[in-house]
């Protein structure tokens, strides 16, 4: 049976440490999904259509076939079902994370019990990084390069600048 796997996210932007995840989830599965949905509770920097080109930009330097991107906006355990996932991929920053994604699954649990969560912790390099802060830091100006790739940091400025 093919095992395959999801990685849901808003990705607004993708950043490394999403990447990190990415490659090192890829491994773990015959076929991973980066499922990328709108966060209610946030109010993204780019659209549904930009952030879902912007991911299949950058996996495209992961040489990876059987990476493939999804948008969604529904339960997570309803699009795990809809692709026939049996696992979830979630990575993990740090303690903070770790409280909310436990709750999470938790809730996820009880509505699919068949599909199975599975933490990644991200590379300690990598462990600060936050679309969030990333947005937060080239709003006023900052230099992100250190967070993102390059096209990636193009798009943040470039829609910035759009902005003012």
């Amino acid at each position: 049976m093919k095992r395959i796997g999801v990685y849901p996210g808003t990705f607004d932007p993708i950043t490394l440490g999403h990447m990190d995840i990415i490659e090192r989830g890829a491994k773990l599965v015959d076929e991973l999904i980066i499922g990328v949905t709108t966060n209610i509770a946030k109010s993204p920097m780019f659209s549904d259509d930009e952030r879902m080109a912007m991911v299949e930009r950058e996996i495209a330097g992961v040489g990876n076939a059987k990476i493939r991107v999804v948008g969604f906006n529904s339960l997570l355990m309803d699009f795990a079902d809809a692709q026939g996932a049996q696992v979830v991929i979630r990575g993990i920053r740090g303690v903070t994370d770790f409280e909310y994604e436990y709750q999470l699954t938790g809730m996820n649990r009880q509505l699919n019990h068949d599909v199975e969560t599975v933490f990644l912790m991200a590379d300690v390099a990598l462990q600060p990084i936050a679309s969030r802060l990333v947005k937060e830091i080239a709003i006023y100006g900052g230099n992100i390069s250190k967070f993102v790739s390059p096209a990636v940091r193009d798009d943040v400025v470039a829609r910035i600048a759009g902005q003012r």
